[in-house]
């Protein structure tokens, strides 16, 4: 029997067993197992979704799970625009849509697991340790520049960065475009889909609490802005600090490819308390001067108005608690990068005097000052701690 070929005629080369060898066998088993039990599951259940359209009984069913619901059109006028527009509320039916991408979201993360962040831990022998953070850095480091530049453009077209009034102004904005819509319901897919990761990824127990509180934050934060009709303000949130953490995980990510690469960090610090400062700015602004002086101020479900004192306030110090919170988990990390630094200096300052000392007393035998020099000398303690410095 003759080699295999691909699809351009090469032949493809038998497996060889020393790409096996580079990681630990426990770490290859956990990861290939976490993979299939990733995306085994989903196109069981998104192909029978997909093959749903091919039938007209069946199809009507399969687009609420694809397709974005509650499009309402507006009509063309001679002031606004000559064009129908078609604008978007929410409603039960996005849980459908939710969890249709949240298993799209699955399988994406798994196709990034298995052909881009294993080949480079293949290349990079990391530790266990350096193994997890550097997956979880890679992922969420994707994630963030895909919602930051398409959040960005959304922000741009719609002409919130030209006018911050936009944030609260013709509150409660019910109706949103086609874009953000989308943006929301894929950002609460993803975030959902960090759940069932929790186990696909075998976090560790001491792990686990930490990573539901992390994902719980995001959670409530882009519901409460979807669902309270603040959509404007979640968005530029949203890209600010996507923003910030962005730049925290690829300089992560270059830190375990050199570690001596700490540029990333020191941007990093001074950037997210500059957002810290600016979300508290404009979450000051909209509800403490914007929402505030609004004619509006009665709650109305069937309107979606919520523009009240009671949610004002509540919003405010949901915002502001989540900040400080923040805020106090990076000033721990600063501290212990601190006193990481200045525990390793003196180290290093007894490593040098070590070796200036151990290079004297060598100078000092060779020329017979303390006596004349053995045979084993190189088997000698001052001589090993040399070697070791």
């Amino acid at each position: 029997m003759g080699h295999p070929h691909n699809l351009s005629g090469q032949p493809v080369p038998a497996p060889h067993h020393s790409l096996c060898k580079e990681l630990p066998p426990d770490i290859q088993l956990k990861s290939s197992l976490s993979q299939f039990k990733a995306i085994s599951p989903c196109p069981a259940v998104i192909n029978p979704l997909l093959l749903c359209f091919l039938f007209q009984i069946t199809a009507k069913a399969a687009v609420i799970f694809v397709t974005l619901q509650y499009n309402v059109t507006i009509p063309a006028t001679e002031e606004q625009s000559a064009e129908t527009i078609s604008l978007y509320h929410y409603g039960i039916k996005d849980l459908a849509t939710i969890f249709f991408y949240m298993l799209v979201a699955i399988i994406i993360h798994a196709i990034i697991q298995e052909y881009v962040l294993d080949k480079i831990n293949r290349k990079m022998h990391f530790s266990k340790t350096k193994h997890s953070k550097f997956n979880e850095s890679g992922q969420l480091s994707a994630f963030y520049l895909f919602s930051c530049v398409w959040g960005t453009s959304i922000l741009v077209s719609e002409n919130y960065i030209s006018d911050p009034t936009s944030l609260w102004r013709d509150y409660p904005h019910t109706l949103i475009p086609f874009q953000m819509k989308f943006f929301y319901i894929l950002q609460l897919a993803y975030w959902f889909h960090a759940f069932p990761e929790l186990y696909f990824q075998k976090t560790k127990k001491e792990d686990i609490f930490r990573q539901i509180v992390y994902i719980g934050l995001y959670l409530f934060h882009i519901a409460g802005a979807y669902l309270l009709n603040l959509t404007h303000l979640g968005l530029v949130l949203l890209v600010l600090h996507y923003f910030v953490e962005f730049l925290f995980h690829i300089s992560r990510l270059f830190y375990f490819s050199d570690e001596r690469y700490q540029k990333g960090f020191s941007l990093w610090a001074v950037l997210f308390v500059l957002g810290r400062l600016l979300t508290l700015i404009l979450s000051v602004l909209t509800f403490g001067f914007g929402l505030a002086r609004a004619e509006n101020q009665q709650l109305n479900f069937s309107t979606g108005n919520f523009n009240i004192l009671a949610v004002r306030i509540s919003v405010l110090a949901s915002i502001c608690l989540a900040q400080a919170f923040m805020m106090w988990k990076f000033i721990n990390f600063q501290l212990r990068r601190w006193r990481e630094h200045s525990s390793s200096q003196p180290q290093s300052v007894k490593k040098k005097f070590v070796t200036a000392k151990g290079k004297s007393s060598r100078k000092e035998r060779e020329n017979g000052i303390n006596g004349t020099v053995t045979s084993n000398g190189a088997d000698s303690p001052r001589s090993r701690k040399d070697k070791s410095s």
